[in-house]
């Protein structure tokens, strides 16, 4: 017998999403359509049940009244658990039906469906993995993206997946649900040739009233000020004694950036207030997190529900007609200069803001109260930042190499991936196997994308089930994969405590670690003897993130060094300072104590011994001869480290195959000048580039980067004598420079650019050539300075390079100083030199100054001079 379609007019009663339900109908003709909706109006509960009957009636004809349910699933996917199964438990009450049944539920560690689920709602990451294992989806007919607009980077990747699927199957449909003005550019993602239809629904608030309530200073060095939170509870405690005065009914809504804010402010409410407060964020339970989604039965205490962004958009906490809000939002960021990715604390955006006061008017009038003041709110951004352009994408690089799509080329990516950022993660990606050269997977890939955590964790969980057996890796990764706070920063402190610990989060940590296990390979779970007991957590974390193998740089424990480089601070206290080795699986960037003058912060690690570290340590643990200079001779060492971290260091003889890279290597970092240049030397390479700004090739180029760039070609007998103890300071480098010089060519160096010029007195004159090495400078000419007097007579300005470029003369007094600048003697002669000549012949009267310098004699000498030996 077939299902009976749902009743979508029940369903949709009171909800004003109702109103565009056959809009929907009608743009879900062409298999894909946009739904734009203010939060609040339905679309969560109503879109669902309507694209499963319009799915029904296609499949009628095609596979007969009777087909199965599965053959025609609806998938919805929404981008937090805790809203998946609230909205799952929505729709199953409203179809009175049980959850897991015609609606249910899939969701990291929990699956609520059965044989007969017609709608399943699913988080982002569990239709990514069942794409890569399965691109054609069998079994589902359509999919439904709600919160499209909070651009988390798993659900940027669906729509190009989903988009790209559907030119292979034109029957599956596609939907994506924005609340705000992002869904013109999903409707042309999804339409491919031609925009699909947007389906908009007016906003469904009740009036609003918005108080302002600033109070202390929000954020410093360390994060949000411990003040500001007091005045947030204190804030909350007030208005909502104040509200519940007039109507019983009103339950508050307080957002703050994340869990730790969210048990401070808790606890201050409960010391302030009499009424139930409870707390909301993704690391509770989700029967903690269901009862604060629920609604409070009659007769209950009125409530206030201190969450994190989690209640943003997606979720409707039931009963709230007052929003107090912090204005902060906690947003991944990418530290890309120490390869530190995580969460930092800013200020929510204008939307943000606005969809958290949206809350308070869902079901009647409500207040927000802004706990900043309108300048904050003017300097707010407009939009949250799309998480692709701040997140570690090492997972999502994974997931485009597996779907055969390397970086996300040709996909309609709602942003392309940031060039520095895609590098890096393909490059971890190929560090630990998971892709080839090119960027594809390889079969090691194709495997970690099926697990459930993120890539890194993957890998040790395989390597680390080798190492140190199936249990202890999975026991450590299901403690640290969900990103739960560490407290003391102690790993090895919080396995034990839910290893032995009763409670709903030891009870899901347990059925975790039984799932991780069930994927890590070998049928034997025995560790490797060589890895002590008290390090095996360390070996996980370090198999994960072996660049976070630290050690300690002083006797407290304040500083450690990190293989990657980085220096942290561990908190005060952590049980961990007197440990010598660290495996560091979380490092934030922060300020004050906790960071000990370092910038950043261990926030979770785990101990190990020297020999561990190493032997997870891969290609970072090395042992290799280092050169570099000193006061201009090599010194040569032979090093053991393990990435940054130096082990030991022994001074070595020098050799040429390791002192010629560090010399070049300084050539790189400190450029020619590094040699001692003279003025021989100074005088070819300035030759040199006015024969390559004029000619071209095959003159070399004189700039610093070319010269560094052939450093081992043109210097590089030089270099070998260094290399044996030689010291820089004895190179000629004229010479060295006379290797570039090309043949035949070279031939006629000194005939294109000579080094003297004979002048009409008989003398010769130095060519100065000027030393502009590279092309971008500005030209400049030849210069000869020589005595006005030597060149009476001399008409044609003499040229270099073939007549290519003029000499300029610097005419000189008997006494050396510039007379005059020109680059041509005619004109100088026929103008200029009359005004010289009537200032300078009081002044140098033994000198001649003819009135006519076109037949004078030219000399360097005296007139007398001139007249005895004449």
């Amino acid at each position: 017998m077939s299902a009976a379609p749902f009743d979508v007019r029940r369903i949709g009663r009171g909800l004003p999403f109702a109103e565009s339900v056959s809009a929907l109908q009608e743009a879900l003709r062409g298999g894909v359509a946009v739904v734009q909706a203010p939060p609040g109006t339905g679309k969560t509960t109503l879109v669902p049940p309507v694209v499963s009957n319009a799915v029904r009636e296609n499949l009628t004809g095609a596979y007969g009244a009777d087909a199965d349910p599965a053959a025609h699933r609806v998938v919805v996917v929404q981008p937090r658990r805790v809203a998946a199964r609230a909205a799952a438990r929505r729709l199953a009450a409203l179809t009175g039906t049980q959850a897991g049944g015609v609606v249910g539920w899939s969701v990291r560690g929990e699956r609520r469906v059965s044989e007969g689920t017609r709608i399943e709602f699913v988080t982002p990451g569990i239709l990514v993995r069942r794409l890569l294992s399965n691109p054609e989806l069998p079994g589902t007919a359509a999919v439904i993206l709600d919160e499209v607009h909070e651009r988390a980077v798993d659900t940027d990747l669906l729509v190009g997946m989903l988009a790209d699927l559907r030119q292979l199957r034109e029957d599956l449909v596609v939907v994506a649900m924005s609340a705000t003005v992002d869904a013109p550019m999903f409707a042309a993602l999804l339409g491919g040739d031609e925009p699909a239809p947007v389906v908009d629904c007016p906003s469904a608030l009740f009036p609003l009233e918005t108080l302002w309530a600033p109070g202390p200073q929000r954020l410093d060095e360390r994060g949000v000020t411990p003040a500001f939170l007091d005045h947030v509870a204190r804030t909350a405690a007030d208005v909502h004694a104040r509200a519940v005065r007039e109507d019983p009914d009103v339950d508050a809504l307080v957002f703050v950036p994340g869990a730790r804010e969210v048990a401070r402010v808790a606890s201050q409410l409960r010391s302030l207030t009499d009424v139930e407060v409870l707390e909301l964020h993704g690391q509770l339970s989700p029967r903690d997190q269901d009862r604060a989604v629920a609604g409070r039965a009659p007769g209950e205490r009125p409530r206030i529900v201190v969450s994190t962004a989690l209640a943003e958009s997606s979720l409707t906490v039931n009963g709230v007609r007052l929003v107090v809000d912090s204005g902060l939002a906690r947003q991944p960021r990418r530290d890309a200069g120490r390869g530190i990715s995580g969460l930092i604390t800013v200020s929510a955006s204008k939307a943000s803001a606005q969809q958290r006061a949206g809350r308070a008017a869902r079901q009647g009038p409500g207040t927000v109260v802004r706990c900043y003041d309108d300048a904050a709110w003017g300097a707010m951004p407009a939009h949250t930042v799309p998480e692709v352009r701040t997140a570690d994408l090492t997972s999502a690089s994974l997931t485009l190499a597996v779907w055969g799509t390397p970086g996300g080329e040709g996909l309609a990516l709602p942003d392309p991936l940031p060039p520095r950022a895609r590098a890096d993660a393909e490059a971890e990606l190929t560090r630990f196997g998971a892709v080839d050269e090119r960027g594809h997977a390889t079969d090691l890939g194709r495997l970690l994308a099926t697990l459930p955590v993120e890539p890194r964790w993957g890998r040790a969980l395989l390597d680390g089930a080798e190492l140190v057996g199936r249990t202890s890796a999975a026991q450590t990764i299901a403690a640290l994969a969900d990103g739960a706070r560490v407290p003391s920063a102690d790993i090895p402190a919080l396995v034990r405590r839910l290893r032995s610990g009763g409670g709903t989060e030891s009870e899901r940590w347990h059925r975790e670690v039984t799932r991780l296990e069930r994927l890590a390979p070998g049928t034997h779970d025995t560790a490797d003897p060589s890895v002590p007991r008290e390090a095996r957590e360390g070996a996980v974390v370090g198999l994960a993130r072996p660049e976070w193998l630290a050690r300690r740089v002083d006797a407290a424990g304040d500083q450690w060094l990190l293989a990657s480089g980085t220096r942290a601070g561990l908190e005060a206290g952590s049980p961990l300072r007197h440990h010598e080795w660290l495996a560091v699986a979380e490092l934030s960037r922060a300020m004050g104590r906790a960071a000990a003058g370092t910038g950043a912060a261990i926030r979770a690690a785990a101990p190990l011994d020297r020999d561990t570290a190493l032997l997870v340590a891969g290609d970072l643990a090395r042992e290799e001869t280092r050169a570099h200079f000193t006061n201009g001779r090599v010194v040569t060492r032979s090093v053991r480290s393990l990435g940054a971290i130096e082990l030991s260091s022994t001074p070595v003889t020098a050799d040429s195959e390791t002192a010629v890279p560090a010399m070049r290597a300084a050539f790189e970092e400190q450029g020619p000048d590094l040699l001692p240049w003279d003025d021989a030397a100074t005088g070819l390479r300035a030759r040199l580039a006015l024969l390559r700004r004029h000619l071209g090739e095959p003159w070399p180029a004189m700039d610093d980067a070319a010269l560094v760039e052939r450093v081992t070609e043109w210097l590089a007998p030089e270099l070998r004598d260094v290399a044996r103890g030689g010291s820089l300071r004895s190179i000629r480098v004229v010479d060295a420079l006379r290797r570039l010089l090309p043949w035949p060519e070279a031939a006629r160096l000194d005939e294109l650019v000579p080094q003297r010029l004979t002048v009409p007195s008989g003398n010769t004159a130095r060519i100065d050539y000027p030393p502009v090495f590279s092309e971008e400078e500005p030209d400049r000419p030849p210069v000869v300075a020589v005595k006005l007097q030597e060149c009476f007579g001399w008409a044609q300005t003499p040229r270099v390079l073939d007549g290519r470029v003029p000499v300029q003369f610097h005419l000189l007094s008997p006494g050396r100083s510039t007379l005059a600048i020109t680059d041509d003697l005619a004109s100088f002669w026929s103008g200029p030199y009359a005004q010289v000549r009537a200032e300078m012949r009081g002044r140098y009267p033994k000198h001649p100054w003819p009135e006519d310098p076109w037949n004078a004699v030219a000399t360097a000498k005296t007139s007398r001079a001139l007249r005895r030996d004449g």
